[in-house]
């Protein structure tokens, strides 16, 4: 079972499922396959890379870390995450 933090939203893990097929995708294809707005995406993003659950790898590009896919298969607490650390 996940275990999601009080910082989190439902979108949060619309993003991270998205993200775990390993490709590196931009806010436009994450909005577009999560039925979710390339705004609130992009908000999003920035949230979960402080997190440590996402990396920007080149400018509009970015995929989940090691630490996301752990959070997806329910092996880490969300509420337990340091944003200053990753």
């Amino acid at each position: 079972m996940r275990k999601r933090a009080d910082w989190m939203v439902r979108a949060d893990e619309v993003i991270l499922e998205v993200l775990e097929s390993d490709l590196l995708l931009g806010p436009t294809t994450i909005a577009k396959n999560g039925d979710l707005s390339r705004q609130h995406v992009s908000n999003r993003l920035s949230i979960l890379i402080a997190y440590g659950l996402v990396e920007r790898v080149e400018e509009g590009y970015y995929r989940i870390t090691d630490r996301g896919k752990r959070w997806l298969r329910g092996e880490i607490d969300a509420s337990e995450l340091d944003p200053a650390v990753n």
